[in-house]
């Protein structure tokens, strides 16, 4: 993988996020993004090796733009903190997002290039967030980071994709006092 002009990888990149709000992951082609971030397909393959590795790329530049949570100082603040930024993360590219979601189970090498650069750093922070917890005396029981992870983004996903509720305040203050915090000390 070689490095481009910055100025030109990111001509690239914001034609693949373009595409792939506008038709999805099936139907970008490198055709298209070569032309629209006026790229030859050789300099697009110089850089990548293909269509799922410019995604991941780009989903990854996404997730850079949002800062390491912070440390509130307790367990629910943290948690608020984090839900709260994943909300605002799914309100801007929920659109982006729900153009791989078809891809991402057909092509494996976009799943595994997505678990390896988005779901996995968020497995992390999830357990850095538990850890903390625990460091500072707060009760934690012995649920997977992980799976709380799951939880939320399944809550959030649904709400943004089947019932058009907000995800706002309220629904991340119920979310963590009702759902999180409860798993999280049983």
């Amino acid at each position: 993988m070689r490095t481009l002009n910055p100025a030109r990888e990111q001509a690239i990149l914001d034609a693949v996020q373009d595409l792939l709000t506008e038709v999805g992951y099936d139907r970008m082609s490198i055709d298209e993004v070569a032309r629209r971030a006026r790229a030859s397909k050789a300099t697009i393959y110089r850089r990548w090796t293909g269509k799922a590795a410019m995604v991941a790329a780009l989903l990854h530049q996404l997730a850079l733009d949002y800062p390491p949570l912070p440390d509130t100082g307790t367990l629910r603040g943290d948690l608020v903190a984090g839900l709260t930024t994943f909300c605002g993360v799914v309100r801007r590219k929920h659109a982006l997002v729900a153009g791989l979601t078809t891809a991402i189970r057909t092509d494996p090498d976009l799943g595994r290039l997505l678990g390896d650069r988005i779901v996995d750093p968020g497995f992390a922070e999830a357990r850095r967030l538990v850890e903390r917890a625990r460091a500072r005396g707060e009760p934690v029981g012995d649920v997977d980071p992980a799976t709380l992870l799951e939880v939320c983004e399944a809550l959030v996903w649904h709400r943004l994709l089947l019932t058009g509720e907000p995800l706002d305040e309220d629904f991340v203050a119920r979310t963590v006092d009702h759902i999180v915090l409860p798993l999280l000390r049983r």
